[in-house]
């Protein structure tokens, strides 16, 4: 065997064991859901000395309302924000990478300066003018923004996607005789495809792994999500209830992780395409 080819079977072998490492806690956690709950912690090791369903089946129902409720709360406000970004935001991107209006460079500039500004200077000021508005517990202060094009982020990422098309295609529909909104239409939105599906993908996964405003918002357990089901629960007195915790929180990852496989090839597509890559 040549140099080569143990420099890159040692590297190989460290590739899996630090792979093996990061994926331990996940794999502890599933095979945790299986265990009963007297030797979850006796036993640290993966392979369970016994199973059981009885958490999944306990935990479907052990808050009062069906886990399958908080699936639904989290899929409705996934969907109104997945749908929110990519429209609004794909606008507001070809508005910018296109159309010239006045202080153009002003309002990109003051766009990207939202992405530096940290969530928890405008926390306040967004909970008041939410509770004004009559909003609090309920999906509105969750979905509403992301029809307003409040993410900058995915706003870049499209401005840097766009301008990556030839400016001869726009020029060529408009001798046709198409307005700027049916350039937008016709031309660049199926061109942007892979800038579109990242949105999603980023939304989707940010939406449903959203813990903090989800529980700011929402005070009614039939209005909860996911994460807010999960965090109900780790009583504050102390009884915890683990087994059935760890079962609901392998479901809970299931949708994230077929929605990436799903549309992973356009993932990298998308980033690789977008000024992103060195």
């Amino acid at each position: 065997m040549t140099f080569i080819r143990k420099h890159r079977l040692f590297t190989h072998l460290m590739l899996m064991a630090g792979a093996l490492v990061m994926l331990y806690p996940l794999l502890w956690m599933v095979s945790s859901s299986f265990k009963p709950a007297s030797i979850i912690f006796s036993e640290p090791g993966i392979i369970p000395s016994q199973l059981t369903l009885d958490n999944y089946t306990h935990g479907w129902t052990a808050l009062g309302t069906p886990f399958s409720q908080f699936y639904l709360n989290s899929f409705t406000i996934v969907a109104l924000v997945v749908f929110g970004n990519v429209v609004t935001c794909s606008l507001t991107a070809y508005a910018f990478a296109r159309l010239n209006f006045r202080f153009k460079k002003v309002w990109f500039t003051l766009m990207l300066g939202t992405i530096m500004l940290p969530g928890h200077v405008t926390l306040i000021p967004t909970y008041v003018l939410f509770n004004q508005l009559g909003w609090l517990n309920s999906f509105l202060p969750l979905t509403v923004p992301s029809f307003f094009s409040t993410s900058a982020f995915f706003v870049f990422l499209m401005v840097q996607f766009i301008r990556g098309i030839p400016r001869d295609l726009d020029d060529a529909a408009s001798v046709d005789g198409a307005n700027s909104f049916q350039i937008y239409w016709y031309i660049i939105l199926p061109l942007s495809t892979p800038a579109l599906i990242t949105t999603a993908i980023f939304s989707f996964i940010w939406e449903w792994d959203n813990f903090f405003t989800h529980l700011l918002y929402i005070n009614s357990i039939s209005l909860f999500t996911v994460p807010l089901g999960l965090r109900t629960f780790i009583d504050a007195t102390g009884e915890s209830s683990y087994g059935p915790l760890f079962a609901m929180s392998v479901l809970s990852l299931i949708p994230v992780f077929m929605f990436f496989i799903g549309a992973q090839r356009w993932l990298v597509e998308g980033i690789s395409t977008t000024g992103f890559k060195g």
